[in-house]
């Protein structure tokens, strides 16, 4: 049997935060809406139901964890998805879950049957 070598604690920690930047769900909102492209800050706030400044510091840590790119023009901010590998990792995950959601589904309609025999 083949034996996993140990880590790096900063390659440890690293992978540790950026899961922790995906971890919240008011980004992945954020990340959804920039599927179709980029939008500036004020297009994100229109859309959720949030103010302007939790808008722009979720952009700014997503920005820091190198998952948004930013572009200025004039006194706007847009802001793009830099790497779509994000987009297919949420995707796995999405699929992952709705599999768990589908067997779960599968036990409770066994056990509603039997209940009614």
């Amino acid at each position: 049997m083949k034996t996993a070598k140990p880590v790096p604690q900063e390659v440890v920690q690293q992978v540790a935060d950026y899961f922790s930047v995906l971890g919240e769900p008011m980004r992945l909102r954020i990340l959804n809406l920039l599927r179709d492209g980029e939008k500036c800050v004020q297009d994100l706030v229109d859309v959720m139901d949030t103010s302007q400044a939790n808008v722009s510091k979720h952009l700014k840590v997503m920005l820091q964890a190198g998952i948004l790119t930013r572009r200025s023009k004039g006194t706007l901010a847009y802001y793009s998805v830099d790497d779509e590998l994000t987009f297919e990792l949420c995707n796995l995950v999405c699929d992952r879950l709705a599999c768990r959601i589908e067997e779960q589904a599968k036990s409770f309609r066994a056990f509603s049957l039997a209940s009614k025999r």
